[in-house]
């Protein structure tokens, strides 16, 4: 979080890992709480080489503290990052003015999400509930379907990337373009 609020806000512009292999390339874009990000470059270096003023650019004080936590084993790299935009499902989400041409396309996407899922149907259940309880712990709602949190997590990260839900720090709500499918579709 801080990392990705610090490449929004332009103070942060390197991350350095410890990895047994390349983990990201370059224009590799990540969807982060404060909006999309870009890896720029990707480069080997050694630890002691990082100086502080990299340091620093990554958001930490010195490169010493940097280097304490790094992960004890694999190659360092030297990561360039560049904001790259808004987090598109933030206007997405917004958009509750929804055409017959979106309702079923939503449509479509959930049932296909509903087809492949190991756990049976979900979407609208999962809807249903993150409306009858918002801003409810994950934890809570995991319980509350028998799932464990973090495959639930991830079924509801789905639903937001349609722009149907938002995460708050605790729990999730329906999002406004969410109300309007539920309002709208004849799925059950």
């Amino acid at each position: 979080m801080r990392v990705a609020q610090g490449v929004a806000d332009g103070s942060v512009t390197l991350a350095f890992r410890r990895w047994r292999k390349q983990d990201v390339v370059p224009g590799q874009v990540f969807t982060t709480s404060a909006g999309l990000v870009r890896v720029e470059a990707v480069t080997v270096v050694e630890a002691d080489a990082i100086t502080d003023d990299e340091a620093q650019r990554a958001g930490w004080p010195d490169a010493e503290r940097l280097r304490r936590r790094l992960a004890p084993e694999g190659e360092t790299y030297r990561v360039e990052l560049a904001y790259a935009g808004p987090d598109p499902r933030v206007a997405l989400r917004a958009s509750a003015d929804l055409t017959d041409d979106d309702v079923a396309d939503l449509d479509r996407r959930l049932e296909r999400l509903d087809r492949a899922a190991a756990h049976g149907p979900w979407t609208m259940h999962y809807l249903a509930l993150i409306r009858e309880h918002p801003q409810r712990r994950a934890p809570d709602l995991a319980e509350l379907v028998g799932r464990e949190t973090a495959p639930f997590k991830i079924d509801v990260r789905k639903l937001k990337n349609l722009g149907l839900t938002i995460s708050y720090a605790v729990g999730y709500e329906v999002s406004p373009r969410g109300l309007a499918y539920l309002s709208r579709t004849t799925r059950s």
